[in-house]
């Protein structure tokens, strides 16, 4: 869960929708607009805290704004 409170406090100007779909042996995804951006079946690992934040900001761009500043 921390991954989309993460994202959320930092880019919820940008997040129209967020889904958390349950799965079985303890394996998460995180997908932007049908983009992978991390996947724990693929790395074999828990991300790190900030991990998927930095990935995501990545992903939108280092001229995107984070909420509050």
């Amino acid at each position: 869960m921390s991954a989309a409170n993460d994202i959320l406090s930092n880019y919820q100007q940008l997040v129209a929708d967020l889904k958390l779909v349950p799965a079985t042996g303890g394996v998460y995804e995180v997908e932007v607009d049908g983009d992978l951006i991390y996947s724990k079946k693929a790395t074999g690992r828990h991300a790190e805290p900030g991990e998927v934040l930095e990935l995501f900001t990545a992903l939108v761009g280092p001229d995107v704004r984070r909420f509050g500043t």
